[in-house]
């Protein structure tokens, strides 16, 4: 377990060598993880590498080490490349200065940063709430709690004070870290005013940290708020690292899941680190000059792997963005693609198909001759955003790597590996060396041979997995592990080609049963997405009398298109029967003006399927939408 600085161990560079490599981690998987471990600083080594199985669910990975996640993503790479930028920091407004931080400078912000936490009275254990907009300070601090053993918990800073409060009560946070406000494009967001709203029903937080960004008028409570930056400016810079058992808890991430109380995900220190640093190291394939750019959002899983601990493990300069996609126009991507010159870019369908929709020389009037390789997470990409990625922002000499992971896995599951393994439009392509999969019927059996189509498992332990839900393991059980004993089953369904290459064809409850056909819902909107009037569409399955099961589809059609639902069915019609077959064509067709989505950008198909039902009895809390008031609109558009 020697001491290695060197940004690329371990690292895939031909077909065959993916091959090799997961077939030693699935025959060896104690000596596989072992070497790729013995890449990183240990205080301690471990006894044993894996114990554990999804039947007993006491997991553990790199038993008897010790070890700081921050000494490995920082310390570590000091010597050889400590005036390296680590970071780049880009405003929300472009005239706003960027502000870069060299490994060093990075290093001693993070060292401040932990001596404020101290200061403060946070100690190993405790759990510190963050609430913020991306600004610098929220890696930083994220990576000050780790480096003094602090337990973070990131929240979104687009959830509503209820939210806020829900999380803060689930994990008994002792801290929150805010803003003044955010600025997300033309608007301003009262992060302080929610904060004190969702503290007034919380009693365990005895600080708030106010990182002042716009220089709003807020309240600050004597004795409680702290104005931030000075007490950082104060520090010093000075703080070693603390000893970190290996399954001591690293964070805790909340899902918002589309029913019932929040999950809090915890993911503990030394697997995920592991698993953060091999999947980056290894999917990416950056060299030490490269600038990568993951456009998330360090609120979701996202920014925590693939912003903050992946690259930095890697000795990478990762850019951090505190905007949106469209201001101050939606060319603000491309703009920043040339500006840095970034090579490797990582973004969601969800911004590819809305950019998608504008005006084609918002992306062509900017130099994007320095990308290497492009990503998408988040969902599975339809094959014409695949297309037009590939071709309007690759140029089509970009292999485009479609991540399909989730807050559960801690980091990448399946997918190419860029300029390794081939990309296949709208394809995860293969599972991750440690990465055992199995698709199943509805009764648990494995559907062997290919190819083949049903519900993605997973049957083995990999090293970034969640280990439970906070302070309720026996429903991370139920949850995961008891609709096929012995697997984890991820609630989503697959499709696997005959080359083995797995397509990823949404959560199985969007999967629609019609006339005893399995159709998945993303499969429908791909087609209709094809339309060349339509910007998005979202597909459910409803009652129907004689098929089981209809097709109802909502449609957005491009800015300035009127199309009624008579108008457009036989257009996507024609599309459908193309591209999947009669059985898929939709029973109802609905043109809306939006979509109710999560602030982090997911469908709340829930809504949808009620609605489509006819059924309004209980379609749940809608005000922590992203855009509420759209729920009554497409209600109206179906008569009720």
């Amino acid at each position: 377990m020697a001491t290695n600085a060197t940004p690329f161990p371990h690292r895939i560079s031909t077909k065959d060598q993916y091959f090799e490599a997961w077939k030693m981690a699935h025959d060896k998987p104690q000596e596989f993880w072992g070497d790729i471990a013995g890449s990183y600083q240990w205080m301690k080594p471990w006894q044993k590498v894996q114990s554990g199985d999804f039947n007993d669910l006491d997991i553990k990975w790199f038993e008897g080490a010790t070890l700081n996640i921050t000494a490995n993503c920082l310390d570590r790479h000091l010597e050889e490349r400590g005036d390296k930028t680590a970071v780049i920091w880009e405003a929300n407004d472009p005239k706003e200065a960027p502000i870069t931080y060299t490994y060093k400078e990075l290093h001693a912000e993070v060292c401040r940063f932990a001596n404020v936490l101290k200061d403060r009275g946070v100690k190993k254990g405790d759990r510190v709430v963050f609430y913020m907009s991306m600004v610098p300070e929220l890696l930083t601090g994220v990576l000050a709690c780790a480096r003094i053993g602090a337990i973070h918990s990131v929240v979104f800073g687009g959830f509503s004070a209820q939210a806020l409060a829900g999380r803060i009560q689930d994990c008994e946070a002792s801290m929150v870290i805010t803003c003044d406000e955010a600025y997300r494009g033309n608007k301003t967001i009262p992060l302080k005013a929610i904060t004190d709203e969702a503290l007034e029903s919380c009693t365990t937080v005895k600080d708030v940290l106010v990182r002042k960004r716009t220089g709003g008028s807020i309240t600050m409570k004597e004795g409680r708020d702290h104005d931030l930056l000075p007490m950082i400016e104060k520090a010093s810079s000075d703080c070693a690292p603390e000893e970190m058992q290996a399954e001591d808890p690293l964070f805790i991430l909340y899902t918002s899941g589309s029913t019932g109380k929040p999950k809090g995900l915890m993911h503990t220190t030394a697997g995920y680190m592991v698993w953060a640093g091999y999947t980056f190291n290894n999917v990416f394939q950056m060299d030490e000059e490269d600038i990568y750019w993951c456009t998330a959002d360090i609120g979701w899983i996202t920014g925590h792997s693939y912003i903050t601990y992946g690259p930095l493990l890697n000795g990478a300069t990762t850019l951090m963005f505190e905007g949106v996609p469209t201001y101050p126009d939606a060319g603000r991507f491309w703009e920043v693609v040339d500006k840095f010159k970034v090579t490797h870019f990582y973004t969601a369908p969800t911004a590819i198909r809305a950019l998608q929709a504008m005006d084609i020389e918002l992306v062509r009037k900017h130099d994007l001759s320095s990308l290497k390789v492009l990503g998408s997470v988040g969902e599975p990409i339809n094959e014409e955003a695949w297309e037009w990625y590939n071709k309007e922002v690759g140029k089509e000499r970009c292999p485009i790597v479609d991540t399909w992971w989730q807050t559960e896995t801690g980091g990448i599951m399946i997918t190419s590996l860029a300029g390794v393994t081939e990309s296949v439009p709208a394809h995860a392509t293969y599972p991750m060396p440690g990465v055992n999969t199995d698709l199943v019927d509805n009764e648990g059996n494995i559907i062997e041979g290919n190819p083949a189509e049903g519900n993605l498992c997973v049957h083995n332990p990999w090293p970034g997995m969640a280990r439970t839900i906070w302070g309720n393991h026996e429903r991370y059980k139920e949850t995961y592990f008891t609709t096929y004993p012995g697997k984890y089953f991820t609630g989503d369904g697959a499709r696997r080609d005959n080359e083995g290459r797995y397509r990823i064809t949404g959560r199985v409850d969007d999967v629609i049963n019609v006339s005893g056909h399995r159709i998945g819902t993303a499969e429908v909107e791909d087609a209709i997405n094809e339309h060349p009037s339509v910007v998005e569409s979202a597909v459910v399955g409803f009652p129907h009398d004689i098929k089981g099961q209809g097709i109802y589809a909502y449609v957005i059609c491009q800015p300035g298109v009127e199309k009624t639902a008579e108008e457009l069915k036989p257009e996507l019609n024609e599309i459908i029967n193309k591209v999947i077959g009669p059985i898929a064509k939709p029973d109802v067709i609905q043109p809306v003006s939006g979509l109710p989505k999560t602030r982090s950008g997911k469908i709340m198909r829930r809504i949808l399927r009620k609605i489509a039902a006819k059924d309004l009895k209980d379609l749940g809390d809608t005000s922590t939408l992203l855009n509420p008031e759209i729920v009554d609109e497409i209600k109206k558009g179906a008569g009720l």
